[in-house]
């Protein structure tokens, strides 16, 4: 699903809002999470899951055309974490039976 699939499914439920007005709200709720994390802060969302930022050590990286060493300094990644509702609902095709 894209961001312009959600702000479409979100049109379809929400019929008292044009179609512009919620794509401001999609845009504004991403946004919002969006700048939680670049503050260092973290993210959550109840039976969905959470999103922080972790550090990453510097390490020595390998350029993968060339095979030459390189050096990969500190960086800060954004990580999910899936909450306990969400994964068992995908393990079980959202019909109570375990995926094979």
């Amino acid at each position: 699903m894209t961001k312009s699939d959600l702000v479409e499914v979100l049109g379809s439920k929400l019929k008292h809002l044009p179609i512009k007005e919620v794509e401001v709200v999609v845009n504004t709720v991403f946004d919002k999470m969006t700048s939680a994390l670049a503050e260092g802060g973290r993210v959550e969302i109840r039976g969905f899951g959470s999103f922080e930022v972790r550090t990453r050590e510097p390490r020595q990286g390998r350029n993968p055309k060339s095979g030459a060493s390189v050096y990969v300094g500190t960086r800060k990644v954004p990580f999910f974490k899936v909450g306990k509702e969400l994964k068992e609902r995908v393990n079980t095709n959202g019909r109570g039976v375990s995926a094979p």
